[in-house]
């Protein structure tokens, strides 16, 4: 989700004047998109669409692509494998992120205004909050390529009913028919969702979405990731550079 608190280098990449500069430019080295990695990963990019918690696209994100270091796209194959022979996916809401969509966040964070709509995501703390509690950074670790927001989804995957931006879904915490519409198994709570019961560790969820919570974790942890305790879905590959890029998400 939002998260990234340690000390990280920006490189200030894509922000040329000329559009066809931009459309150009190739990934740095060390970026893949993830479908040339393994395509049977599921893609649900939450930021390049208005289903997220800031209720639009964010700065930064020109296509649903999942971006990520080859190092991070071996390692999720690797877990994509495992999880199908237990008939399940992978399925992605935010890979590499660029610093100006962080930036994004934040000023999002600190404008003054909550809408109900926003307030399904943290329903009950104010936005204005959520930076000093640990769920929005000044720097992300999704800006190195090296942290992701993910899910399960049980195969063969259902089909989620499209997204109603003024539809009046239930709080991320409510029961998942009543949530924002998703394919996924219920972990508890939607994703990004700010609040205790989100934490991957939470009591306040029934044993099957803990099964589900235990299950990615586990996965995950068997390839190197780790997770971030205040958010179900947010996992990272330690060790595996700190530099902050900022070039837009673009089609591949």
């Amino acid at each position: 989700m939002r998260h990234g608190t340690f000390r990280i280098f920006v490189i200030l990449a894509g922000i040329g004047a000329s559009g066809g500069a931009l459309a150009a430019q190739p990934l740095p080295a060390d970026f893949v998109y993830l479908r040339d990695i393994d395509p049977t990963i599921i893609q649900d990019m939450r930021y390049a669409t208005p289903n997220n918690f800031v209720g639009r696209v964010l700065n930064g994100y020109e296509a649903g692509e999942c971006i990520v270091t080859r190092a991070v796209g071996a390692a999720l194959k690797r877990v994509q494998e495992d999880l199908a022979r237990r008939g399940l996916s992978l399925k992605m809401y935010d890979c590499y992120r660029p610093q100006r969509a962080v930036d994004d966040m934040y000023a999002w964070a600190q404008d003054g205004r909550e809408t109900p709509a926003q307030r399904r995501y943290n329903p009950k703390i104010s936005k204005a909050d959520l930076f000093r509690l640990g769920y929005i950074a000044r720097h992300s670790g999704h800006s190195t390529g090296n942290a992701l927001d993910l899910t399960l989804v049980q195969l063969p995957a259902a089909a989620a009913p499209r997204f109603d931006s003024s539809a009046d879904y239930a709080d991320c915490t409510g029961p998942q028919n009543r949530r924002a519409p998703d394919n996924s198994v219920d972990m508890g709570t939607g994703y990004d969702c700010s609040d205790d019961k989100a934490h991957t560790g939470s009591k306040a969820i029934s044993a099957q979405q803990r099964k589900w919570r235990d299950a990615l974790v586990d996965a995950m942890a068997r390839q190197g990731f780790a997770n971030y305790r205040l958010e179900w879905w947010h996992f990272s590959l330690p060790g595996n550079g700190n530099t902050a890029y900022n070039f837009p998400v673009k089609n591949r």
